[in-house]
Parts: structure tokens; C-alpha cells; sequence
């Protein structure tokens, strides 16, 4: 007997092409890395399913394309999700200046009240950083976000941006349904403790 399944929830992944989008969710459902993976063309999308505190819980990811070319599908993108992961690349500081543009077209575009945003510093396994942990962080609070930064190629923090995501929608009333109810679920403490890798990356406001 298949179990039941608490929640499907729709997650977004975008920011501008070359970020290391398709890298973080391809570590985060296969378990795996390429660094030869191509752009993404128009949008992908991967299932995964997850144990949250007893509960499981199905994630459908998408992975939109950064390049204007394929802007037009935008909306389609947006409508239902309940979380949405923005990724910026730590080595170079023209993607962290798009983030503002990203956030103005999720506003745009999402139809959930109180989506969950989380906001990814990936890259940094790499050297010369031309963003660094506190200005990402202060970006993050100033516009409500949870913040982490990760590597999608040595996988720290990968799990913890999907895993706090997750943990955020399911603590918020009304951005999800179970069993036709409109509430939130009561994650006990051991949820948190039980994800003490996590310890050092992430920052949850």
C-alpha cells in the first residue's frame, strides 16, 4: 500500500543563466554532478519525495531557463508555487544585480500569498568571490528571505536550501492543503535538530 502523501508542492528555481540552477537541483534529486550540463532550454522539471517529520511530502521542482528568449513562459511558471529558490552566483556580481528583477517578476506573477523565498549563493567551492556571505545575508533580510549559501559541486548546504524551503511552507497557513484542510502542520523540534548539517550555512529569519 503506497503511502500517503501529505502535500505535493511546487518550488521554483530561477536567477540569471550560468548560476548553477540545473546543478542544484540535479545534486539535490539525483545525488549527482556535471559540470559540462548545458542551459537549460525554456524549463525542466524533476519529482522528488521527501519525509518531513513523518509526513511525506512530494516536491515538484522546476528549473526555469535564465535567457530572455524564453521570458514568454513566465506566468505559467509562477502560478501555484508555494516556494521559490533564487540563485545568484558568488563569483560574479552582475547575477547578484539582477536578483532585484527577479523579485520584481515573482511579485509580478505569483498568484500564492506568503510564498517562501530563499535566496542561494552557489559557487562557493570557487576562489575569487565577488560577493561575500553578509552582503547576500543583508540582501536576504531586506527583503524577507531565508539565505544560504551552497556549492552544488561539493553539495554543502544543497539539502539545507530545499529541506528549510519545505519546512517554511509547511509552517504557513493557508500556502498549501492537506486533505482539503487549510492549516499549517506542527513540525516538532527534532524536525530541526535532526538537520544539524546544516549548521553554519543557512540563515533563517
Amino acid at each position: 500500500m503506497e503511502e500517503e502523501i501529505l502535500a505535493t508542492l511546487k518550488i521554483l528555481i530561477i536567477g540569471e543563466s550560468g548560476v548553477g540552477k540545473s546543478s542544484l537541483l540535479l545534486r539535490f534529486t539525483d545525488g549527482t554532478f556535471d559540470s559540462g550540463i548545458g542551459s537549460t532550454i525554456g524549463v525542466d522539471f524533476k519529482v522528488k519525495a521527501m519525509k518531513f517529520d513523518g509526513n511525506n511530502v512530494k516536491l515538484a521542482i522546476w528549473d526555469t531557463a535564465g535567457q530572455e528568449r524564453f521570458r514568454t513562459l513566465t506566468p505559467s511558471y509562477y502560478r501555484g508555487a508555494q516556494g521559490v529558490i533564487l540563485v545568484y552566483d558568488v563569483t560574479r556580481r552582475e547575477t547578484f544585480g539582477k536578483l532585484d528583477n527577479w523579485l520584481n517578476e515573482l511579485e509580478t506573477f505569483s498568484t500564492k500569498h506568503g510564498i517562501v523565498k530563499m535566496l542561494v549563493g552557489n559557487k562557493i567551492d570557487k576562489k575569487n568571490h565577488e560577493i561575500d556571505r553578509s552582503e547576500g545575508l543583508r540582501f536576504a533580510r531586506k527583503h524577507s528571505m531565508l539565505f544560504i549559501e551552497a556549492s552544488a559541486k561539493t553539495c554543502d548546504g544543497v539539502e539545507c536550501a530545499f529541506e528549510e524551503v519545505v519546512e517554511k511552507i509547511l509552517q504557513t497557513p493557508g500556502l498549501w492543503e492537506a486533505e482539503g484542510h487549510n492549516k499549517a502542520v506542527k513540525l516538532s523540534d527534532s524536525a530541526s535538530s535532526q538537520r544539524g548539517a546544516c549548521g553554519g550555512y543557512c540563515s533563517v529569519l
